[in-house]
């Protein structure tokens, strides 16, 4: 399986032939030569994760394909046919296997809506948390794409974060709201969390992709 990290929180995932999109959001450069997309997941309703226009061109090159996410973005994403799915879901796509966990946003403030978001684990390997530090226990999760900056994210809870997700490897996302200065200071930072535990971290810009 390959993932290739996109702009901000936009990931491609490959395996067999087949293609799996998430987060496709308003941060993201358009997704282009597009070939046997099963599926797009929609971890939550902000729009850096998915715009109508995505959707729409997307949609346009790989015909129907079922998208996934949770209450909020079946609500706000009403002009699509979304499936709503919950944490403890397990999704069959072949040739993915989508297990859903954590259910709620991270606080931005108090003075915000906390929305629905779920995360996804994908082939019991590729684990990504969309915007919260939900953890996927019981799995030994091979490669994670952890948020590495946003108005949420103290850089000190994301380190916690993946010292208590233990992954294999770890790359950094949801990154486009950060200067490179602020980039460069965040991964190092998950590269001492995520070698606490013997684990790796794999720095990726967008276009670059990771082997699970």
């Amino acid at each position: 399986m390959r993932v290739t990290k996109h702009e901000h929180a936009a990931l491609l995932v490959e395996d067999g032939g087949k293609a799996l999109i998430i987060d496709p959001g308003s941060f993201t450069s358009p997704f282009t030569d597009l070939h046997d997309v099963v599926g797009i997941v929609i971890t939550h309703e902000h729009q850096d994760h998915w715009t109508p226009e995505h959707l729409e061109r997307i949609l346009k090159y790989t015909g129907p394909i079922p998208i996934f996410g949770p209450a909020g973005v079946v609500a706000a994403a009403s002009a699509f046919d979304v499936t709503e799915v919950h944490p403890g879901d397990t999704v069959e796509l072949d040739p993915f296997t989508l297990r859903f966990f954590g259910g709620k946003h991270a606080v931005i403030h108090k003075s915000l809506p906390v929305v629905d978001n779920v995360g996804v684990l994908v082939n019991d390997e590729f684990y990504y948390p969309g915007d919260s530090y939900a953890v996927p226990e019981g799995v030994d999760v091979k490669l994670l794409a952890a948020p590495v900056g946003a108005p949420w994210l103290k850089i000190g809870e994301a380190m916690d974060y993946v010292l208590a997700v233990k992954p294999r490897r770890l790359f950094g996302t949801h990154d486009m709201t950060l200067s490179m200065i602020g980039l460069v200071m965040h991964r190092a930072r998950l590269a001492w969390a995520v070698e606490q535990n013997g684990g790796e971290y794999v720095e990726l810009d967008p276009g670059d992709s990771a082997d699970v």
